[in-house]
């Protein structure tokens, strides 16, 4: 949703007029791109395709940056563009492109991969970055559940990290994708101490299980858990890999089994003791 008075006029201004700006010249190109932190600039060889509508429709749903698109030659040659493309630019620099095909796009493709892009590679889930990792359209997200005190924690981000660069977009690290990085906070008494055990509890993760990674579908409400013990960049590749390719085994947490569970005519089964008294 709209949350800032800047934001929500761009919002309004793209809905009652142009959402993007037309691009004729190399100048004008580059002071769009370094004018803001993101820029997505659309490299057309001519302006009326189904392409080009669906970029300016994605423009509309995404006020936060500015969308610039172009025809000219000149501005094509300068960036070394070829075929219809979208391009993401941070800081100045290209961060994705996108060769557009009509047809093979639609506005929520193109939303879900821009929007990833206003969130870090990795983002550490806490009260004021949930709001922002939630309006990224992605139903997959990736989370990495570790203290960031442990000895092995820079060793375990660095390979978080590298592995998200692969599936971003795909998998929402947060958002991208591999987007979220939930760490325990050892501050008993803070607020965000307790908003995380929250989200550890959730996920049923006990200190016992950390470093963990865990995939939440927001679609199905579905969990899924990483089988290797060790944060390995391959590891992680692996598992995103076999949940994208529908080969990963849904993770079904269980209760403790009660002392009493076999106590009475009626026992009380847990997913920890199920197999094991009914098979």
């Amino acid at each position: 949703g709209v949350r800032h008075a800047s934001t929500f006029i761009t919002w309004v201004r793209r809905r009652t007029g142009p959402s993007t700006v037309l691009i004729n010249s190399t100048d004008q190109a580059e002071a769009i791109i370094n004018g803001d932190d993101l820029a997505v600039i659309g490299f057309f060889k001519e302006l009326h395709n189904e392409s080009v509508e669906v970029f300016c429709e994605t423009a509309r749903d995404v006020p936060e940056m500015p969308f610039g698109m172009t025809a000219s030659k000149d501005v094509h040659v300068n960036y070394g563009i070829q075929k219809n493309t979208l391009v993401v630019f941070k800081k100045g620099k290209p961060v994705h492109s996108e060769v557009l095909e009509d047809g093979r796009q639609n506005k929520l493709d193109l939303t879900r991969l821009i929007k990833t892009f206003t969130l870090d590679l990795v983002t550490e889930y806490n009260l004021e970055t949930s709001v922002k990792i939630f309006d990224v359209p992605v139903e997959n997200h990736i989370l990495l559940f570790t203290p960031m005190n442990s000895e092995k924690f820079n060793v375990i981000y660095e390979n978080y990290k590298s592995a998200a660069a692969e599936f971003r977009g795909k998998v929402c690290n947060a958002e991208s994708a591999l987007q979220m990085r939930v760490p325990k906070d050892q501050q008993k008494n803070s607020c965000q101490h307790h908003w995380n055990g929250r989200v550890f509890e959730y996920f049923r993760i006990k200190d016992i299980d950390v470093p963990s990674v865990r995939i939440l579908n927001l679609t199905s409400d579905a969990k899924y858990k990483m089988p290797a013990d060790e944060v390995t960049v391959e590891s992680l590749k692996t598992f995103c890999q076999s949940y994208l390719n529908g080969k990963a085994k849904l993770h079904l947490p269980s209760e403790e089994i009660p002392e009493d569970w076999d106590k009475m005519p009626v026992k009380v089964l847990v997913g920890k003791n199920f197999n094991a008294i009914v098979f």
